[in-house]
């Protein structure tokens, strides 16, 4: 018997390798802007969160010239010409998602806009797995607070408690508790100590198969 009905995955930092690669389009845009070595933001903070988040810590720190909307555009199209050209979909993961499928309902709960999470999930074919993708553009607040995951959940018509969720930011493993969810948390952005919060923590996918397809999760 599954202790659970539902998967949702995170996409960034869990799909795919893709933090540093926000990290490089916002440095680009920084320099480009003439603030590349003056822009004082802390990338790691902002793990799990949105863009929106940042640009706005930003815009408050520096008072641009150019408007929220215009920022997020740039680098979304920055980022998105990077993910294109590297593909960076994590070994192992295509072939996690597909074992998966068979036994659980799979969803996307994430912090991107539509269109990025529709690039990165056209890569190696990965979007005929998930038919539930929700975006922090669907819910009033971006995590840490629970609304994308208990958004999700609502759309797979399954109880937040007959969820888990696969994460690897501080933010998205408070949002998952948050909505009670279970949560396993993987050191792809950040090490174990930063996830200490998770239900499990875990280096590697063959991990959460043996969690979740192979009996090894203990109640």
């Amino acid at each position: 018997m599954n202790l659970f009905e539902a998967i949702i995955f995170d996409m960034d930092g869990v799909i795919v390798d893709s933090e540093p690669r926000h990290e490089r389009a916002f440095r680009e845009i920084f320099t480009e802007m003439g603030y590349a070595e003056t822009h004082g933001m802390d990338f790691a903070a902002y793990y799990g969160r949105s863009d929106r988040a940042l640009w706005l810590d930003f815009i408050a720190k520096h008072r641009p010239s150019q408007a929220l909307e215009q920022l997020a555009s740039w680098k979304q199209r920055r980022f998105l010409e990077i993910i294109k050209h590297e593909q960076p979909i994590f070994a192992g993961l295509p072939e996690l998602v597909e074992k998966l499928s068979r036994r659980y309902k799979l969803g996307v709960a994430s912090g991107s806009f539509h269109p990025v999470i529709d690039e990165v999930l056209a890569l190696r074919d990965l979007r005929r797995f998930f038919p539930i993708v929700v975006s922090v553009q669907d819910v009033a607040q971006g995590k840490p607070a629970p609304d994308v995951f208990l958004r999700t959940a609502e759309l797979l018509a399954v109880p937040a408690p007959k969820c888990c969720v696969i994460e690897d930011a501080a933010a998205g493993v408070e949002a998952a508790l948050a909505a009670g969810m279970k949560v396993i948390a993987i050191t792809n952005s950040l090490p174990k100590s930063k996830l200490a919060r998770a239900t499990r923590v875990v280096s590697t996918y063959d991990e959460i198969d043996h969690l979740l397809l192979n009996r090894g999760w203990k109640a």
